[in-house]
């Protein structure tokens, strides 16, 4: 059995399955493990999204920011941004049990046995392993519930829950944990979660730090493997900290890890393919 980890996919299907070839991946005996955002800026998120559910156990899933977003879409919260090719999905005959399974993800993943967690964008410093476990699972309670939409995803479009403080509620700890699991990147000097900058690192006002930078609470031997900052190109310099995220929607690649044998194989974006 082997365990594969893939970069944010954001809909690039064709590029995944040229990678999965590469590896000969079977599904009978193989796991597919993905950081997240499967939809957006590629034209097959459907197909994406299908493949996955069709793997059953053998697909190992967290939810990214996109994946959320499209749970906001599908409810009609929000309005899908012309730019994510979302409209063969969403007028797909499956969409209801597409978007069931999607909410059934958690967000958070963990192979005990390795040492390993994987989440989209990463796990606050401040965090331990309970915490992460209590507060991820918190939020999943929520979203398979029937009034997921109106008791947490309406709410989870904001900035201002930036750090995690004893006197939030349980709502309001619910969108710190998706803002700090999906959205994270930098944090500043007082310990809150910066939204603004994207960018790489030398580029980024100093004051801010890259969450993998800072001390952590988590146990040393456990690997992070995470995704949602194309703009590092995976590299964090940091041991066990794994980032997979190398851009392949936006004309770059993606990247499969092998987990047994710690070897990246990669694949380019397809030339041809029209993204806006």
């Amino acid at each position: 059995m082997a365990n594969y980890f893939v970069g944010d996919i954001q809909g690039c299907f064709q590029e995944l399955s040229l990678l999965l070839e590469k590896v000969a991946f079977n599904p009978s005996r193989d796991n597919l493990w993905a950081v997240g955002d499967l939809v957006a800026r590629g034209p097959g998120s459907l197909a994406t999204l299908r493949f996955f559910k069709s793997l059953q156990g053998s697909a190992k899933v967290v939810l990214g920011n996109h994946d959320l977003h499209l749970l906001a879409i599908h409810g009609k919260l929000k309005r899908p941004n012309p730019k994510d090719h979302l409209d063969e999905l969403l007028a797909a005959n499956d969409i209801s049990s597409i978007i069931d399974w999607l909410r059934s993800q958690p967000l958070y993943q963990e192979l005990p046995t390795q040492h390993l967690i994987m989440t989209h964008a990463g796990v606050p410093p401040n965090w331990n392993l309970e915490t992460l476990r209590s507060r991820a699972n918190a939020v999943s309670h929520v979203l398979q519930s029937p009034s997921y939409l109106t008791d947490l995803i309406e709410h989870m479009y904001t900035n201002d829950i930036d750090q995690d403080l004893p006197q939030l509620s349980d709502l309001e700890q619910q969108i710190y944990c998706i803002n700090a699991l999906t959205r994270m990147r930098y944090i500043t000097d007082s310990g809150k979660l910066d939204f603004s900058c994207k960018a790489p690192i030398e580029h980024c006002n100093a004051e801010l730090t890259p969450w993998f930078n800072l001390p952590h609470n988590l146990p040393t031997d456990y690997r992070v493997v995470f995704g949602h900052w194309a703009a590092i190109m995976g590299k964090t310099k940091v041991t066990n900290r794994l980032g997979l995220d190398t851009g392949c929607c936006w004309g770059e690649f993606m990247t499969l890890w092998h987990l047994e044998s710690d070897q990246k194989i990669t694949q380019n974006k397809l030339k041809g393919v029209k993204l806006s």
